[in-house]
């Protein structure tokens, strides 16, 4: 029993060390995305055109609280805060859908810095970092080096 568990091992271990061989061979890398992404200059930009605009809206949503309060007419007051609460769903949503589709561009662009780095080092396949349990090569600094 025990000199067939062992001969098991040893065969597993040899298996894992031809298919990271076969990996090498093949040129497969992997990255550390959001590695990658938190080190986009790209991101750090849109970060911060997002954060002015939400000061934007929060400048917004202070002026409308001012304009109610200073309203005593109970309708009146109600129809502003409708006013507004529909102005501020409008802003919200027009801010986020833009946020999402810049995001979008930033991701696709990191994409595309991977791919063409990828296909420079010579690699015909590059998997996600969260997927790789063990072997094939990091070329995520070489791709922050990019992106930066």
């Amino acid at each position: 029993m025990k000199k067939s568990f062992k001969l098991l091992m040893i065969l597993s271990a040899v298996t894992c060390g031809l298919l990271f061989n076969e990996a090498q061979a093949a040129g497969i890398a992997y990255v550390d995305i959001p590695k990658v992404v938190n080190s986009s200059s790209q991101l750090k930009t849109l970060q911060k055109s997002h954060q002015a605009e939400l000061k934007e809206l929060f400048a917004f949503v202070d002026k409308a609280r001012k304009d109610v309060a200073k309203v005593e007419d109970t309708k009146k007051k109600q129809e502003l805060e409708e006013k507004y609460g529909k102005q501020l769903v409008d802003k919200k949503n027009k801010i986020d859908e833009a946020y999402s589709k810049k995001l979008k561009s930033v991701e696709d662009d990191i994409s595309k810095v991977i791919e063409q780095k990828a296909k420079e080092l010579g690699y015909d396949m590059v998997l996600s970092k969260s997927v790789v349990l063990y072997g094939t090569t990091d070329i995520t600094d070489d791709i922050i080096k990019v992106v930066k």
